[in-house]
């Protein structure tokens, strides 16, 4: 299990110079936001990486377009295919206001169906 942490140290060991969130629309197509190593720190963690819904297709309005990316250090790599040394990190999609997963985010999708599948015994063998 990678954390928090490790991540860090990674990116210091490695002397990654960005992060690239990356996320799932609705429609299967991967999107990322990629920002230099600078703005990343141990509070994306927990606070996560705001960035506009309203330019995900199908995702939300102008008008509520706030949203958070919320990295799974779990998932964090180094991209051998950019120029500069680059840590690729999947994320949730969060609505901020109540910090829950996103409706259309497909990982709070399987989120939220494996829990149900747990609750319900379904998932049991």
């Amino acid at each position: 299990m990678t954390t928090a942490k490790q991540v860090l140290d990674i990116i210091k060991e490695k002397e990654v110079k960005f992060v690239d969130f990356r996320f799932t629309d609705t429609r299967g197509k991967e999107q990322h936001v990629g920002v230099p190593v600078s703005a990343f720190d141990a509070d994306k963690f927990t606070e996560g990486h705001a960035f506009d819904g309203s330019s995900i297709a199908g995702w939300k309005g102008i008008q509520a377009s706030d949203m958070l990316l919320m990295p799974d250090p779990e998932t964090a790599f180094i991209d051998p295919f950019f120029d500069e040394t680059t840590l690729v990190i999947s994320c949730d999609v969060v609505e901020p206001s109540d910090g829950k997963g996103y409706d259309r985010d497909p990982r709070s999708i399987a989120k939220r169906a494996e829990a149900f599948l747990k609750s319900s015994g379904l998932g049991d063998t």
